[in-house]
């Protein structure tokens, strides 16, 4: 994922210029049916099990997921084709977003999971 929102443009901004921006304790990862830089991703599913799932990031230059993060649905929720960070588990500000590689469609309860290292950010 390459695309920051505007409000982690703002953030890096900020620590750019020695501001103290109030960087994010946790990150989120969000699934959608589009995304744009303002509100990160759009079409985040509701109800059906769906729920941000918490994500821990790894690496020294490009960051990428440690370990496996699975969205559980008990039921449909249509074609998925984004993907984003939040820095909160409901609401919150989205940091960044992007596209999945195939878009996913959930007809009923499963599993959908993004694999470990799959998930990158770069800076740049």
């Amino acid at each position: 994922m390459s695309t920051l929102s505007d409000f982690a443009k703002n953030l890096l901004g900020r620590s750019l210029c020695g501001r103290a921006p109030a960087l994010p304790t946790a990150v989120y990862c969000a699934m959608g049916t589009g995304g744009t830089d303002a509100t990160g991703i759009t079409g985040e599913p509701v109800g059906n099990g769906y729920a941000r799932q918490r994500v821990t990031f790894t690496g020294t230059g490009v960051q990428s997921n440690a370990e496996a993060v699975r969205f559980t649905f008990t039921g449909a929720v249509g074609t998925l084709t984004h993907i984003g960070l939040f820095d909160a588990a409901a609401g919150g500000n989205p940091l960044t977003w992007g596209a999945l590689s195939a878009a996913t469609s959930v007809t009923g309860a499963g599993t959908v999971t993004v694999n470990p290292g799959s998930l990158t950010i770069t800076a740049g």
